[in-house]
């Protein structure tokens, strides 16, 4: 990371009640869909948007006697996760069974791990404001199976029950209480979401719900944070309500704004809260009661008989990091400091890993700086106007290229430029040989220039001695000789050449 990068204490949301102030504290229970193409226990699919009921084998439906089989590529995903995030890998996990009833989960329990997870401890820096970051811990991170999805809406008096999902893997990423603020929290799972693009072991598609959160909220007393951090006593943050199965950034803010007011409101009623989960209703702004908060030993966790603990070699894991791409912060440190982009601009580009892929790829032997102007101004500004994604642009890296070398040239001015990328944009084609069939090339002959220069000082000559009484007005000449010439002459000539014959 940059020099200049610093990391703050987390800095609580304050919200005022009635009687007093009251502090946010936020712990975040991330749900990530490993990206793989089959199941972590079966051989069964994950490709989304299957016919109801098509991905599913004789294991994710509990026939008798089908035993699991633990898929290694999504060991091996939730290994580079945590490596991602600068966790501990544990080189021995286990797994258990969490016992409850779903109508979507038919063996009548989940897999999960409990008490011996895959990954340990690690951490998130999470980017606040241009130089300034938090640091989040990381808990742990587990693998568990995915339940399957129960479809209320079809009938009036049936229930349906889609096993597609049923036994697709899933990391569970659970933070420490370290998050003090909706934007906070928003800024959190944005940074897992992109570490992990990244990376390539999840593709963060939150609608499709691949990525999804459980929001632990609780409000406490100014100082109490500072006493808990110093401490471990988490009884002084207070009593949390869980917000289940969050699944935007924008609902996460929201809900946890009205959870913290709602909180506020029991407790200066003198009122207690009570340890729930609940769910956010968006058409409303409001959470709402699901079911009381399990503790650990309401579900009989046990160790799952049927699969032995997991080892893994040391030199395995070696290998994982080794192979790991360079992540968001890494490359946004390099555009920074060996291309000289501003952080803004460096944050931009690699909010996504396919903008900074193409941004990559265009910059290659050119300047970065004017690369990142066009793909930040141009590209991204006439991508967001079609509502298309840098996947589906139209110019692809070499074409923007292409339109970047002509300027340095002196081929093309910038405004013939612009025009040249919404020729490739809508059109395609090769820049070069648009301009050289269009005969958009810009005039660099001195004496065309020159003349087009005396015509238009000649056609205005009290506008003329204006401009050598004030020489900021020779600026309206070179627009009208820019003019004249349909924007293909030089810019800089045609300045250098209107004051000189202004005598300026």
């Amino acid at each position: 990371m940059p020099d200049a990068l610093s990391y703050t204490a987390p800095e609580a949301k304050v919200i005022r009640g009635a009687v007093s102030d009251w502090e946010l504290v936020i712990g975040l229970e991330v749900h990530a869909q490993v990206s793989s193409q089959a199941k972590l226990f079966s051989g069964a699919s994950t490709r989304f948007g299957a016919e109801p009921n098509a991905n599913v084998s004789f294991v994710d439906c509990a026939m008798p006697g089908m035993l699991p089989v633990l898929n290694e590529y999504c060991v091996e995903q939730a290994v580079r996760t945590g490596l991602g995030l600068k966790a501990q890998i544990n080189l021995v996990s286990a797994f258990d069974r969490k016992n409850y009833f779903y109508p979507d989960l038919p063996q009548g329990y989940q897999i999960s791990q409990l008490y011996h997870p895959i990954v340990g401890e690690g951490e998130v820096i999470v980017d606040m404001a241009p130089g300034i970051a938090r640091r989040v811990r990381i808990e742990r991170i587990h693998m568990e199976q995915d339940a399957g999805k129960s479809i209320h809406d079809m009938d009036p008096r049936l229930s349906f029950v889609d096993l597609n999902r049923t036994g697709v893997c899933l990391m569970e990423i659970v933070s420490r209480p370290d998050i003090r603020g909706p934007e906070e929290a928003a800024a959190y799972v944005g940074k897992l979401r992109r570490i992990m693009r990244y990376l390539g072991t999840c593709d963060g598609n939150m609608q499709n719900g691949s990525l999804r959160a459980d929001v632990n909220v609780s409000v406490c007393r100014p100082g109490a944070y500072e006493r808990y951090r110093e401490t471990g006593d988490a009884s002084a943050l207070g009593t949390r309500c869980e917000i289940k199965n969050m699944n935007s950034m924008r609902f996460i803010q929201q809900a946890i704004e009205h959870e913290a007011r709602r909180q506020i409101a029991i407790l200066e009623d003198g009122g207690a809260v009570d340890q729930e989960t609940r769910l956010y209703d968006p058409d409303k702004g409001e959470t709402r009661p699901m079911r009381s908060k399990e503790e650990a030993h309401d579900y009989r966790y046990f160790p799952d008989p049927d699969l032995l603990p997991l080892e893994i070699e040391q030199g395995w894991v070696d290998d994982i990091r080794a192979g790991l791409p360079e992540l968001p912060d890494a490359k946004k440190a390099r555009f920074v400091t060996e291309i000289g982009l501003s952080e803004y601009d460096a944050g931009v580009l690699t909010a996504e890993v396919e903008a900074a892929d193409y941004f990559e790829q265009a910059a290659r032997g050119r300047d970065g700086k004017q690369v990142a102007n066009w793909v930040i101004n141009d590209l991204f500004g006439r991508l967001a106007k079609d509502g298309l994604e840098i996947t589906a642009s139209p110019v692809s890296p070499a074409q923007l290229g292409g339109i970047i070398d002509l300027i340095a040239g002196g081929e093309i001015s910038g405004k013939i430029a612009k025009a040249l990328f919404e020729i490739v944009y809508t059109e395609g084609g090769d820049p070069a040989e648009i301009v050289a069939a269009r005969n958009m090339r810009q005039v660099t002959d001195t004496g065309a220039i020159a003349a087009a220069v005396e015509q238009v000082i000649a056609e205005n000559p009290a506008q003329a001695e204006k401009a050598r009484q004030n020489p900021k007005l020779a600026g309206w000449f070179v627009g009208q000789v820019m003019k004249a010439t349909g924007g293909k002459a030089n810019p800089k000539a045609v300045n250098e050449l209107v004051r000189g014959k202004l005598g300026l």
